[in-house]
Formats: C-alpha cells, sequence, structure tokens
C-alpha cells in the first residue's frame, strides 16, 4: 500500500470513526507516544524523547478537552484531575530525563485504554438496542 492510500484509509477511519472509536485511538496514539519516548530515552535520542512526549500530552490535552463535565460529572472530574497529573509527568520525564514518570503515565494510560475498550459503542447499534441500554 502506498503512502497516501495509507493516509487516504486513515483519513476515512477517523472520519467514519464514533466518539468512542476516537477516544480509543486516541488512548492508542498516546500509548505509543509514551513508548517512543521511553525507546528514544534509552537511546540517548533526545529529539526524539523530547518529540514523542510532546506528542503525548498534545493527545492527553485533547482527551481533556474532550470531556464533558455535564454529562460525565465526577467522572469527567476525575478523569480532568488524572490528565493533569499526568501532564504533569511528562513535563517532569522531558526536564530530568528520567524513565520513571514515563513508565507511570504509560501505565495510567494502559489501564485507562482498558476500562474505555470494556464500554460497548452503542454508536454502532439499532435505536431500540440503545434504549433498552
Amino acid at each position: 500500500m502506498s503512502l497516501q492510500a495509507y493516509k487516504n484509509q486513515q483519513d476515512y477511519d477517523i472520519l467514519s470513526a464514533t466518539p468512542l472509536e476516537l477516544v480509543r485511538a486516541l488512548y492508542r496514539g498516546a500509548i505509543q507516544a509514551v513508548r517512543t519516548a521511553r525507546t528514544a530515552l534509552a537511546a540517548g535520542q533526545i529529539r526524539e524523547r523530547s518529540e514523542a512526549i510532546t506528542k503525548a500530552g498534545a493527545i492527553i490535552q485533547e482527551l481533556t478537552l474532550s470531556l464533558d463535565r455535564e454529562i460525565g460529572g465526577d467522572v469527567a472530574g476525575n478523569l480532568a484531575e488524572l490528565y493533569v497529573y499526568m501532564h504533569t509527568r511528562l513535563g517532569e520525564a522531558n526536564i530530568q530525563q528520567a524513565d520513571a514518570p514515563l513508565a507511570e503515565v504509560e501505565k495510567l494510560l494502559v489501564t485507562l485504554a482498558e476500562a474505555w475498550n470494556q464500554i460497548p459503542d452503542l454508536a454502532n447499534e439499532p435505536a431500540a438496542m440503545r434504549l433498552s441500554a
């Protein structure tokens, strides 16, 4: 598959995704960025580490902005606080050039992603099914 075809497929996947699928994709992207940062840190690749940490932080910021505190209530508020904490830890990892904060953020992201993966995507269900859930 050519690079352009791959990008076109990615664009289609994003544009046709449900909100839940988008959240899951954001988590996958954040986890991958943190893993890339950890690999770059271990290899002494400063620029790559910094870029990956910046990417992970941007994704976490997007997750923060996507929270609906009116509908989500306490859960959304708690997630917002956790996202702020993870963002802070990413900054510490970048400044201190330390793996421990990255490992902690990765673990938190994986745990949250697992929880999001357990939620059924009702947007793909017929209306009658959504009402009975």
